[in-house]
């Protein structure tokens, strides 16, 4: 227990993070010692006042006098006995109060939000901040007199007050007393309760059919409920003062009557009436019953989860589509409303680790992050970024010294353009290798703290680490930075031995002046633990910000008592199809119905270094939470202008309010109620998995904007069907005046734009696409669809979908294709321009749009159906596939090597020939007959 303590004091002091260590472990002992010592004391007085007013042993009947051993056995150590049962009952009390530091904090801290309740006009901190405390005390006061009447009862029996089975009176006149001073308290706690429950209305789920996790009054609440709960408070009030009139009457009678009376009224007022109420209240006109109450359900969710500012438009509004057959006004328009990111973070990854791992015990996430940097000309661009983390498994000797003396680091970040690639399909890196270079700069390179990073590292003793390999050989460092644990110390050293069941740490000669400890060294955990009342973003991403990696982590403040606020699971709501263990949500079944992304967190790379900046000036959460804790979070203004230029929307917030914006795009409680404007998040078509769609950061355009701006989009469609039902984006760009202002595209209901599961089947159906995938696939070769991107173009929807080969010579996925839809049309050509061509009419396609088939010339045509140089392309890439096969088969795997490298060129031969052939019969046609549309196709 010592050392857990020690370590973690010294820790908390190593990030400079100690005033929260300390505020919270004196909070957590404060209401330790007082509610345990209110529990055990309220026990010990009543025991003792029992034992006091127990009557004379000559007045005892032949039941008590029978218990006279039970009384003998405990006599000599009474006082002992009482003293171990009161201070067992007490550290249990307190163990359990201590857990509540965060209520008590918050309470004594809190701050308006400036909104009130409509129901009781409350400002909303009283549910947010007072309620949950004042349900602890009740609680708590529950608990310590239901111990004490079992005490005292028992020792009034013990010692003859009380008797069960002797004819005559069963109590004596003091017990009686006692035991109903206490009764008379639990009945004013009822009381107490039956009032607070009142406002536990507000917050209070229950089931609406339209709206999952509906919270707040409703018509049976306010007219049936409400003055249930008024009536039995001072039904309650009445029979604790009836209780406590047994100490004059001396008679059992009135308050048990009383309380009788109390527990049918909470059967018959409580229970049966509200039944009642919306049996032949309410169902036969819920939707106009109910409707008020909808509205304030509306209201407060939209506020509390902060969608109230979305808008939404649609084809009868802003949104209209123009001139179907203006296909060059498309072409053009699809090259200014986005900058299509073909290269997907979460398909990339492994050509990354074989391109750029340079050595084994080197690592990139298997998601990559996608962020903003500028080019050779100054222009913002996304890019596809990962770093080059520490991997222990890649270590070649696997030893005690290695894994935590010499390999402590990874070392540099690698950027790829997003929007291109270059040679066969690989990223067009601009910064890579090791050391690394290019478009970012000079930058401390080292990197220390990461996601991967989760094992403990003794760096700047005596061992000298691995810094990085080139081809001069291994290159030594010593860690220079302040981070860490100073282990000269022996204490501290025995401490960290003991913590970590390691006793080499206290005797190690690698150990000695300088050496110093690092561990918690993912961004997560260490924003987690100088914050620990904040819920942190599941995607934490580096970004080199002003000559540093730093990893910038978002993290929310939430809250459960926001009224009239729908509830929803963080857990249930963030996860999508590429979420697992490292990307979830850290709180992951937190019931919440207030998030704000308040404050946005940096760590460090090399040293670890936690910053916490004010995001929301507005949150009064975060403002309860910076009382609280002074001095921890920074304001809003020392973010640099670096950092500014790399924060971005967080994607768990966005999620959580996409899930809401299912139901509460709509406004009307009448149509909210019916549920006909419901739609739902489409599973991700380009995995198997039934999963929803993750959101994607992409640089476009809205329709109400003039340039691209980097967002976070996702897609509907309509509740139970595949059909696109809208479309959102959110401005993610922090150094924006929009930021955070989410659009929505509502597409009408009677059209049926294909969504992105009839899309994907769309492009798997189509006989050209699956002939060409399939010569792709020769010789175990796996086709990877990457993110199917989604932009609203001139009254449609453009979709554009990367797909990878990944070769069985490589093993690792390069962009081969680009899938292009819009309307009707469809496109499977080798770039993005070639397909947007293709769909607006610029060139002729390579494949059909999938509603026409191709036709032979005209028997006068001068145009050759095809060149013959595609015919013998195509026998070349035939016969390098067979001797490929052959060479696999024997296990000539050069042999094999080289078949694969005359495929792929033999495969580019034949679309190069056939592109060519295209284009002459475009031009034979003069561009003006379909016959010659599909000559070329």
């Amino acid at each position: 227990m010592f050392s857990g303590f020690w370590t973690d004091w010294l820790w908390y002091r190593s990030v400079r993070y100690s005033s929260v260590f300390t505020t919270t472990l004196w909070t957590k002992v404060g209401l330790f010692f007082f509610f345990g010592v209110l529990m055990a004391a309220a026990i010990g007085v009543n025991v003792w006042l029992a034992h006091r007013l127990r009557p004379p042993l000559s007045a005892m009947s032949l039941e008590q006098q029978s218990l006279d051993r039970y009384r003998m056995s405990i006599a000599p150590y009474k006082k002992w006995v009482l003293i171990a049962v009161t201070a067992l009952v007490g550290l249990i009390a307190g163990a359990s109060a201590s857990s509540q530091w965060r209520t008590w904090l918050q309470w004594v801290n809190g701050v308006p939000f400036g909104q009130k309740d409509p129901q009781f006009h409350e400002d909303i901190s009283f549910y947010a901040f007072d309620l949950p405390w004042f349900r602890f005390l009740l609680s708590f006061g529950f608990a310590c007199v239901v111990l004490c009447l079992i005490a005292a009862a028992l020792t009034h029996y013990l010692y003859g007050g009380l008797r069960v089975t002797s004819p005559g009176s069963r109590a004596t006149a003091a017990a009686t007393g006692h035991l109903s001073v206490l009764l008379g308290i639990f009945v004013s706690l009822k009381a107490i309760a039956y009032w607070l429950d009142r406002y536990g209305l507000a917050v209070k789920s229950s089931g609406l059919k339209s709206a999952e996790g509906w919270t707040g009054l409703r018509y049976v609440d306010a007219h049936a409920y409400l003055p249930a709960k008024t009536i039995l408070f001072f039904i309650a009030a009445i029979c604790a003062v009836l209780f406590f009139a047994t100490l004059w009457r001396r008679t059992w009678q009135l308050p048990v009557i009383g309380f009788g009376l109390m527990v049918l009224s909470a059967v018959l007022i409580g229970g049966l009436y509200p039944a009642i109420v919306q049996k032949f209240q309410v169902q036969p006109n819920e939707q106009a019953k109910e409707a008020p109450y909808i509205k304030e359900n509306i209201q407060a969710t939209r506020d509390a989860y902060g969608i109230d500012g979305s808008k939404v438009t649609g084809y009868k509004g802003d949104y209209k589509p123009r001139n179907k057959t203006d296909n060059e006004r498309l072409r053009a328009d699809a090259d200014t409303t986005a900058s299509m990111r073909l290269l997907d973070p979460n398909v990339v990854s492994p050509t990354f680790q074989q391109q750029q791992q340079v050595r084994g015990y080197y690592q990139f996430p298997a998601t990559l992050d996608v962020d903003r940097y500028k080019d050779d000309k100054g222009k913002e661009q996304d890019t596809v970024i990962g770093l080059r983390e520490l991997n222990i498994a890649g270590i070649p000797e696997r030893n005690w010294i290695n894994d935590h003396f010499k390999y402590t680091h990874g070392y540099g970040a690698v950027t790829a353009k997003g929007t291109g690639t270059v040679n066969e399909g690989e990223p067009d890196y601009t910064e890579k290798n090791l050391p690394a270079k290019g478009h970012l700069g000079k930058y401390q390179q080292r990197i220390y703290y990461g996601e991967k990073t989760t094992q403990y590292s003794i760096v700047g003793g005596p061992q000298k680490e691995l810094d990085y390999s080139d081809d001069s050989g291994e290159k030594s460092y010593s860690y220079t930075g302040k981070s860490g644990v100073n282990l000269a110390n022996p204490v501290n050293r025995a401490a960290y031995a003991v913590a970590f069941g390691e006793p080499q740490i206290l005797y190690s000669g690698a150990i000695g002046e300088g050496s110093r400890i690092l561990y918690n060294r993912t961004p997560k955990e260490r924003v987690e633990s100088v914050a620990p009342w904040l819920t942190i973003d599941g995607d934490a991403y580096p970004a080199v910000v002003d000559g540093r990696i730093k990893w910038i982590v978002d993290a929310y403040t939430t809250s459960n008592g926001y009224p009239y606020s729908s509830r929803t699971t963080l857990g249930d709501t963030t996860a999508d199809s590429l979420t697992d263990g490292q990307r979830a949500v850290v709180a992951q079944q937190n019931q919440v119905n207030y998030i704000r992304n308040s404050v946005k967190a940096t760590v460090d790379a090399y040293d670890g270094s936690v910053k916490l900046y004010q995001w929301d000036e507005k949150d009064p959460v975060l403002k309860t939470w910076m009382k609280s804790f002074p001095g921890t979070v920074e304001p809003k203004s020392k973010i640099s202008n670096d950092l500014m230029e790399h924060l971005r929307y967080p994607q768990d917030l966005f999620k959580v309010q996409r899930q809401l914006l299912t139901t509460y795009h709509v406004t009307d409680a009448n149509t909210f109620y019916t549920g006909s404007e419901r739609w739902q998040i489409p599973n991700d078509p380009t995995t198997k998995s039934a999963t929803a769609v993750p959101p994607y950061y992409l640089s476009m355009k809205m329709p109400d904007q003039k340039n691209q701006t980097f967002s976070l989009t996702t897609t509907f469609t309509p509740n139970k069907r595949d059909n696109l039902g809208a479309f959102m984006a959110v401005d993610a760009n922090a150094k924006s005046p929009d930021y955070g202002k989410i659009r929505i595209l509502k597409l009408p209901s009677e059209t049926t734009v294909p969504g992105p599961q009839q899309v994907q089947s769309k492009f798997n159906s189509d006989d050209t696409v699956a002939k060409t995938l399939n010569i792709l696939k020769k010789g175990d070769s796996e086709i990877e669809y990457g993110n199917l991107l989604t932009v609203p173009l001139d009254g449609g929807l453009l979709y554009v979908e990367p797909v990878y080969l990944r070769g069985a010579g490589t093993n690792y996925p390069l962009l081969k294709k680009v899938l292009v839809s819009y309307g009707n049309k469809a496109a499977f050509e080798n770039s993005l321009g070639e397909a947007l061509d293709v769909v607006f009419g610029k060139k002729a396609p390579n494949i059909g749009d999938g509603d026409e088939e191709t036709t032979p010339p005209d028997e006068g045509s001068t145009t050759p159906p095809s060149d013959q140089s595609v015919q013998e392309a195509l026998d070349d890439a035939q016969q390098a596939y067979e001797d490929g096969e052959k060479a696999r088969i024997d296990g000539d795997w050069s042999g094999y090597g080289e078949a694969q490298k005359k495929l792929k060129a033999a495969l580019d031969r034949a679309a190069a020939a056939e592109k060519k052939a295209g284009e002459k019969t475009g031009s034979s046609d003069k561009g003006g007959s379909d016959k010659g549309d599909k000559q070329g196709g």
